[in-house]
């Protein structure tokens, strides 16, 4: 990933740059008519021609994004605590940008290596006698 965002929020990234382009070749290719008169009026055609494809792109993205995002595990960011929507086994938070994996192989710690480090924690600090009242 190129951004380092979460892959739903890419997706809705490059609908919004198709609708930008579209929009302004569509403006663009108006504006040919008012430079160049009668000539122009085929650069308005190209202009208009190129940019609804690129509007239907767009559309074609955002619905497929929306489509993806109803489908996907909704999980707890564990840095900022914030639900954030996962897609695969490897995804970023869509808040705070941290790495989330669902895959064992690609954590840097397990929840057993944890579960253990916290248990030799425990052992290692003396707990205090409870006080008789």
């Amino acid at each position: 990933m190129i951004f380092k965002t979460a892959k739903i929020v890419a997706f809705r990234t490059w609908g919004l740059l198709l609708t930008i382009l579209g929009m302004g070749l569509m403006v663009l290719g108006t504006a040919g008519i008012v430079f160049w008169g009668q000539a122009g009026k085929i650069v308005a055609g190209i202009g208009l021609v190129v940019g609804l494809i690129a509007m239907m792109g767009s559309l074609g993205i955002y619905f497929w994004a929306g489509m993806l995002s109803t489908s996907v595990k909704q999980i707890e960011c564990p840095e900022c605590h914030k639900p954030t929507k996962m897609l695969g086994k490897t995804d970023r938070c869509m808040f705070c940008r941290t790495m989330l994996t669902t895959d064992l192989r690609q954590a840097t710690i397990t929840d057993d290596e944890l579960e253990e480090s916290q248990k030799l924690e425990t052992q290692a600090t003396p707990s205090s006698p409870a006080q008789p009242r």
